[in-house]
């Protein structure tokens, strides 16, 4: 089977809680050309202010970044949108501002997936709820969701859909369902252990999450990841079950030791060792 890897570069932790991340474009396109090298195929990164240090979702950041990765690697660059309820981007959106990086990419050519996060989750890490220290909400309105899900109909556009609870995968399917002519998402099941939202990396949390897609969405792809988390006691399980694999340092524990290129070498051997395939970002794209 082939199996797509996805290589997560750095999401929204600046390197506060997250040292190793990748922040500028030289070192984000270093990062991603190293990943693919070690065989990731789809390339998900966030993008950031190189003055600040902190994540600002621009099409002059992004699409730069991305010719350059295009220029040498055949993968697929997928970016973010603004990670609302967060300290950077406290305040509401519209769901044009909140997609207007994205809209500008897609007009550009330059990407062929996206996020679309069907739902609201709180984002808590279980030692700040100890400490007292409180988190945010993960803002998804279904309006926002549905004007990426347009998008992704205009322009052929894969939707990848973070699922960090249940209901999450069920909103997703149904709005799916209601929406002709969009692209069938790539469903990547967010596991941790450091956050207190949905299941912990475990066989039985994968399981239940397979038979609730089997019943909302059966044909869609799917994958293993998570934030706060180390997901490559699942890899085997996920791909001998048909799945797919994000690893990188946005999903990686904070504090991780490891940087990305070791991260996506351990789980493409992981990967081959369960009797997958590495595809190649034409497979991805061809597939998806």
């Amino acid at each position: 089977m082939d199996v797509w890897l996805e290589a997560a570069l750095n999401g929204p932790w600046g390197r506060a809680r997250q040292p190793g991340i990748p922040v500028t474009a030289d070192e984000i396109v270093a990062d991603a050309l190293a990943a693919a090298d070690a065989g990731a195929a789809v390339i998900h990164f966030h993008a950031y202010d190189e003055r600040t240090g902190r994540q600002r979702d621009s099409y002059e950041i992004y699409a730069p970044v991305i010719e350059r990765i295009r220029a040498v690697a055949d993968v697929v660059c997928c970016p973010t949108i603004p990670f609302a309820g967060s300290g950077d981007a406290a305040e509401p959106m519209t769901p044009a501002a909140r997609f207007a990086a994205v809209e500008k990419l897609l007009a550009a050519g330059l990407i062929e997936w996206s996020v679309v996060d069907p739902g609201s989750v709180n984002i808590s890490l279980a030692d700040d709820v100890a400490a007292g220290r409180e988190g945010f909400v993960y803002a998804n309105p279904e309006s926002h969701v549905r004007y990426g899900l347009a998008l992704a109909a205009a322009h052929r556009m894969t939707p990848s859909y973070a699922i960090y609870e249940p209901g999450f995968l069920r909103l997703g399917a149904a709005l799916h369902r209601a929406s002709p002519g969009v692209p069938q998402p790539v469903y990547r099941f967010m596991f941790t252990e450091q956050f207190t939202f949905g299941l912990p990396p475990a066989e039985w949390a994968l399981q239940a999450y397979l038979r609730l897609l089997r019943e909302e969405a059966p044909a869609a792809p799917w994958m293993v990841a998570g934030l706060g988390v180390d997901v490559e006691p699942l890899i085997g399980a996920a791909v001998r079950a048909g799945g797919h694999v994000r690893v990188g340092l946005e999903d990686a524990p904070l504090g991780c030791a490891s940087g990305n290129t070791a991260l996506v070498e351990r789980a493409a051997r992981l990967i081959e060792e369960a009797g997958g395939t590495l595809a190649t970002g034409a497979q991805v794209r061809a597939a998806s």
